[in-house]
């Protein structure tokens, strides 16, 4: 789907702040950032955005600051200069939507994404730590590129191949957990975040998700967050 042209953002976002700016904001979600793809015209979307997360224009904080982090972790350079003042105030306005979310790991999640995007993180600011949610990635072995699922579940922490397994029919191949006091800077400041945040699975799946697997086909050991990183 094509995104609406420019000279109607400005119609579009002036409809906010109704009786009920559901409609408006699906409408804008839709045109936008159709199936969470982001096109030229979206960031075009970013200084109206930005007026709603500081107070300046009516509408939701949350709305416009989860499609901004979306619009903002596919920027290139050229655009993150261009935008730099709506970043600036779009960080500290997800900061504080991330401060305040509560027991909704999924949420956290999005905001948490929504940061990285506004601090000029590429990588795990787009969709990647959803996986956490799910608690399971499907991924590549580096050495024979069978397809694997890395899970770490109720049912078990575990690599296997092709169809996830359960506990009761557990495969050889193992995981095995980063220390969170050996982590990254970044991995490690957000294992920090969850923790703080009461987030205990999320805090939990990032161990998994920087630490090791054992390819079940090859029995290749690999960092799992090379290979996520390379989806």
């Amino acid at each position: 789907m094509t995104p609406k042209p420019s000279d109607d953002l400005a119609g579009t976002f002036a409809r906010l702040g109704g009786a009920d700016d559901g409609p408006v904001w699906s409408a804008l979600w839709d045109d936008l950032c159709h199936q969470a793809s982001v096109y030229d015209d979206s960031f075009l979307a970013l200084p109206y955005l930005a007026a709603i997360a500081d107070g300046r224009a009516p509408g939701a904080r949350s709305d416009a600051v989860l499609m901004a982090g979306l619009v903002m972790s596919a920027a290139d350079d050229e655009r993150t200069a261009r935008y730099a003042d709506e970043v600036a105030v779009l960080l500290p306005a997800a900061r504080r939507l991330l401060e305040a979310e509560g027991g909704d790991a999924s949420t956290f999640l999005y905001y948490l994404q929504c940061v990285l995007a506004f601090e000029g993180d590429r990588v795990w600011s787009a969709g990647r730590l959803e996986g956490l949610r799910e608690q399971e990635y499907e991924i590549e072995c580096p050495s024979c590129w069978s397809d694997l699922f890395i899970v770490f579940g109720d049912d078990g922490a575990f690599a296997s191949a092709g169809d996830p397994v359960t506990v009761d029919d557990p495969p050889e191949a193992a995981l095995f957990p980063a220390d969170p006091a050996a982590l990254a800077p970044l991995p490690e400041r957000l294992h920090r975040t969850a923790t703080r945040a009461g987030h205990e699975d999320v805090a939990r799946g990032l161990t998994y998700l920087f630490g090791r697997a054992t390819c079940p086909d090859c029995g290749d050991v690999f960092a799992v967050s090379d290979r996520v990183e390379a989806c």
